[in-house]
């Protein structure tokens, strides 16, 4: 019997030892399995982490890529404005030599109009076209608009002047296609920008009618009426048309006010011609100022 016992006591022992000895090992084997977790949690948190840095890096890049675009794009704005500005204040140097036109003077004065036109469009439209590129002409437009009109303007009255024709949109274009690099899209003026210069030619044309009259040059400001006139009916057909109405619109209504005065002024010479005489230089009683014939 105690030999029952203590063989049972050094069973109990072993027992003991070996429960003992196997609890670090399943505490070694818990650990190495919580790391090995945490190390497959950590990695993709790690890949995570880099996709993210590297998306920030290219939305930064592009970005950047936009501000250089801007700003950019925004010098190039003011160096148009300015080349407008420029081709403004020329063309309007252009405008007041041929209202400098008299009897005695007119081959003189329309030459060196045509000289300092030639010079606007040599200097300032090649300034300009050399700052527009591509789909430049269409993005910058506003910005350059206000110089092709005054252009346009001193362009148009210079060729009425000269031959008493309309200098149409074709020719216009053609003298700025030399200025154009031939492998580049060349500086086209567009027709609303013709259209409306050519609406502001006729407040150039009524100061020079009644110039002419003041001169004694009745046919010739009769010719400039029927000129205006003929204008002003073609273009009331288009400006309903036209996108950028509401400028037209204004433009229109002083246009109006142009023809009105060309034709009172004439009317009144034809009505009133022989109060008129000793006022326009001439001594001639006789002169046919109650009899003309062209007057419509």
């Amino acid at each position: 019997m105690l030999n029952c016992w203590t063989s049972s006591l050094l069973h109990y022992r072993h027992h003991l030892l070996f429960l003992q000895m196997a609890a670090p090992k399943s505490h070694r084997i818990r650990q190495l399995a919580d790391s090995s977790m945490e190390a497959s949690v950590k990695k993709p948190r790690s890949l995570a982490t880099d996709s993210a840095s590297a998306t920030d890096s290219s939305m930064k890049d592009s970005f950047t890529k936009y501000a250089e675009y801007l700003n950019h794009f925004n010098d190039k704005r003011e160096r148009v404005v300015k080349a407008s500005r420029d081709i403004t204040i020329n063309s309007k140097k252009v405008i007041f030599q041929v209202h400098r036109i008299g009897k005695n003077n007119k081959d003189e004065v329309l030459e060196k109009a045509e000289k300092d036109l030639s010079a606007v469009r040599d200097q300032q439209i090649a300034r300009l076209v050399n700052e527009l590129q591509g789909t430049d002409f269409w993005k910058l437009r506003r910005a350059y608009s206000p110089g092709i009109q005054e252009f346009v303007e001193a362009a148009t009255l210079c060729k009425f002047c000269t031959t008493g024709n309309l200098l149409n949109l074709e020719e216009l274009n053609a003298m700025l296609l030399p200025l154009s690099d031939p492998s580049l899209e060349p500086l086209q003026i567009n027709i609303l920008d013709y259209v409306l210069g050519l609406a502001d030619l006729t407040g150039e044309l009524m100061r020079l009618a009644i110039g002419r009259i003041s001169d004694g040059e009745l046919e010739y400001a009769q010719k400039i009426c029927r000129f205006v006139r003929e204008i002003y009916r073609e273009l009331t057909l288009v400006a309903p048309k036209m996108d950028d109405s509401s400028d037209m619109k204004s433009k229109m209504d002083v246009m109006l006010q142009s023809v009105m005065k060309i034709e009172n002024a004439c009317f009144s010479v034809h009505v009133r011609g022989s109060e008129y005489i000793p006022l326009i230089g001439t001594n001639d009683a006789n002169y046919g100022l109650l009899g003309v014939s062209d007057f419509d």
